[in-house]
């Protein structure tokens, strides 16, 4: 079991199976030495974990649940990418956020703090990124978040 693995069971996290695309897109392409993952919403069980937006139908606490589950999903996607060989991924380089908000939502940072505090507990310092966030009136789905990423592999 490699040490991400062992990592998310210590924490009662579950790495769910990696989402096929939607629409005419793939979920993540490895080019050169990176690992680009397309956006990922929030979804557990099937589920949207939150859906509507900050400032009106979501609060902070959820959305933050939100963008958890939407960086396990991304994980997935990288654990499918690399064939399951975590050896093979050296470090996040960036991550995006999408925060479904009304305009005087001003705290999208708060929210994205939910994947990036996820990602560097389950990674540690190879976690630690770049990130941007930014709020959008309206996400796929109703979705309250998306997360994107890059990883530097192997």
């Amino acid at each position: 079991m490699s040490a991400l693995l062992k990592r998310l069971e210590e924490l009662n996290l579950i790495l769910p199976p990696a989402a096929p695309a939607v629409a005419n897109y793939v979920p993540a392409v490895i080019s050169g030495h990176i690992c680009v993952v397309s956006g990922q919403l929030p979804l557990k069980d099937g589920k949207l974990v939150a859906e509507g937006l900050l400032g009106r139908d979501v609060s902070l606490e959820l959305a933050q649940d939100a963008a958890r589950a939407s960086m396990l999903n991304v994980l997935a996607q990288v654990n499918a990418a690399v064939g399951g060989d975590w050896s093979r991924v050296v470090r996040c380089v960036r991550l995006g956020g999408f925060i479904a908000c009304v305009p005087e939502f001003h705290v999208h940072h708060l929210v994205m703090n939910g994947a990036s505090d996820l990602l560097v507990d389950v990674m540690g310092e190879p976690g630690r990124h770049i990130r941007t966030t930014i709020g959008v009136p309206c996400l796929p789905m109703n979705a309250a978040v998306e997360v994107e990423a890059m990883f530097e592999v192997r």
